[in-house]
């Protein structure tokens, strides 16, 4: 199904966080550069990204609670992890943890929550809902190159 325009902004977050997520799976020696730039994202990119969603798209996901509720624990999960980069003795282990429940988290969001709200939000609700996530959208900031 093709993105409604009130979850553009949303879904190119989640291709940057996808891309950050492909460089931790891909990279052979995980470095300080690569959890750096997990950190930024988190600090920059994820934590804002997350409050938007928790603020103004899951109220309005009705009949997808339980679903909502998983993200919201996802959401704090994902910070747990992000906040363990660079942490421990492993650097590599907690990159790929945080990278793999990254990928998986956002795949969820994208095929099932924002498939199931495009197909039972009315076009006023999805615009009202557009006008709050365009407020508050910042661009991305952090460097994956």
């Amino acid at each position: 199904m093709k993105r409604h325009p009130s979850l553009i902004p949303l879904s190119h977050d989640h291709q940057r966080s996808l891309a950050l997520a492909v460089m931790i799976d891909r990279r052979s020696k995980p470095d300080e550069e690569l959890a750096r730039k997990a950190q930024a994202m988190w600090r920059d990119e994820l934590q804002p990204h997350f409050a938007i969603e928790e603020r103004d798209v899951f109220p309005l996901a009705r009949g997808q609670e339980e679903l909502t509720a998983r993200l919201v624990a996802e959401h704090r999960e994902l910070e747990r992890l992000a906040l363990a980069v660079g942490q421990g003795e492993d650097l590599r282990a907690e990159l790929e943890a945080f990278g793999r429940r990254l990928s998986e988290h956002i795949r969820t969001e994208e095929r099932r929550l924002f498939e199931a709200m495009q197909g039972a939000l009315d076009d006023q609700a999805m615009a009202e809902m557009g006008r709050k996530v365009a407020a508050a959208h910042r661009p991305p900031t952090c460097d994956l190159t």
